[in-house]
């Protein structure tokens, strides 16, 4: 099978390497496979992302969709994209129902693994409510079976048959399922997110009033409700339960940041298609602090000091609700 590790993670192989021209299968060899798979790989990983909130076990899951997929005849296959979507489905439900069993012994509050994401997912507004870290744990309230739906059909518009394929149950009762699934979602959801331009208005103002440690300014910029939820892991130390409130936040920040602001560094970026700080402490990456802005005003911040859960920073994460054009077909998603 060539460099299993390569493909699986988004390499591609060349023509005359490892496994390419080996038949596997019917109708071609393991490099018409590739490129298949490659085409529509940054899709699958988005589908296994928004199932699972974890970077490691979406790429796990490609790795598994990968090792089925390529054992396939090409040639019974009459949908591609939809075969392979299936394929990716049925493995993040099942590593999905672990995950949930794993989370259950976690240390303190489990947060969504944070992506360093590329320019073009804010602009795609869908896309990046999807993937942010507060849709993310809105849909942390789902059955596995309910998240499945109401992601293959309200963020990538899959047809009810497909659906019904990817998670073996029949359309009618996929309906009944993204009718409770889309109204269980809607009653959560965060609100009507701003303007990009006054989303960066409201993160320059908050990214100020942190790094001076002004009080004033920072309750000016934070909504009433603020919540703050802090992600170490049981490895850093971090927030026990979330914060709520202006003022309880605000001096938690104050207090948390202190030694950021003496001996680190902080920068802003986009984290899951939203405005985010990154806390490098030491010139080692600390803190992840990915926020939700509404009506102008930070109302939820989600601090991520896991060091498991930092490796998807390093590198931009490429996204996509659709089928990837052939120049971004070799591109990785770290």
């Amino acid at each position: 099978m060539g460099d299993l590790g390569n493909v699986g993670a988004g390499g591609h192989q060349g023509a005359g390497g490892g496994a390419a021209g080996s038949a596997v299968g019917g109708g071609g060899g393991v490099d018409v496979a590739t490129e298949v798979f490659l085409t529509h790989r940054n899709l699958l990983f988005t589908v296994a992302y928004e199932m699972l909130g974890s970077a490691a076990d979406a790429e796990d899951v490609l790795q598994e969709t990968w090792l089925r997929w390529v054992g396939v005849d090409l040639d019974t296959v009459r949908e591609r994209r939809a075969y392979l979507v299936r394929i990716t489905t049925r493995q993040a439900l099942g590593r999905l129902r672990t995950l949930g069993r794993r989370k259950e012994s976690y240390v303190g509050t489990w947060l969504p693994e944070p992506l360093l994401t590329t320019p073009d997912v804010a602009e795609d507004v869908e896309l990046a409510d999807s993937v942010s870290m507060a849709m993310l744990l809105v849909l942390e309230t789902l059955t596995p079976t309910e998240r499945a739906v109401f992601v293959l059909r309200e963020v990538f518009a899959l047809g009810y048959d497909e659906i019904a394929e990817a998670v073996g149950k029949a359309p009618a009762a996929v309906r009944q399922v993204a009718h409770r699934a889309r109204a269980h979602v809607a009653a959560r959801r965060p609100r009507e997110a701003v303007t990009a331009g006054e989303t960066a208005d409201a993160l320059a103002a908050f990214r100020r009033a942190v790094e001076t440690g002004d009080l004033q300014r920072l309750l000016d910029v934070l909504a009433p409700d603020v919540v703050l939820l802090g992600d170490g892991g049981g490895v850093r130390q971090s927030l026990p339960r979330p914060v709520v409130g202006a003022d309880k936040v605000s001096r938690v920040l104050d207090v948390g940041t202190a030694r950021m602001r003496e001996l680190g560094t902080l920068r802003p970026a986009q984290v899951n298609g939203w405005p985010a700080l990154v806390f490098h402490v030491e010139g080692e990456l600390d803190t992840v602090l990915a926020m939700r802005i509404d009506n102008g005003l930070v109302t939820g911040l989600y601090a991520v000091r896991n060091p498991e859960k930092l490796s998807h920073m390093a590198h931009p994460t490429r996204l996509r609700r659709a089928v990837d054009t052939p120049g971004d077909q070799g591109l990785t998603p770290r």
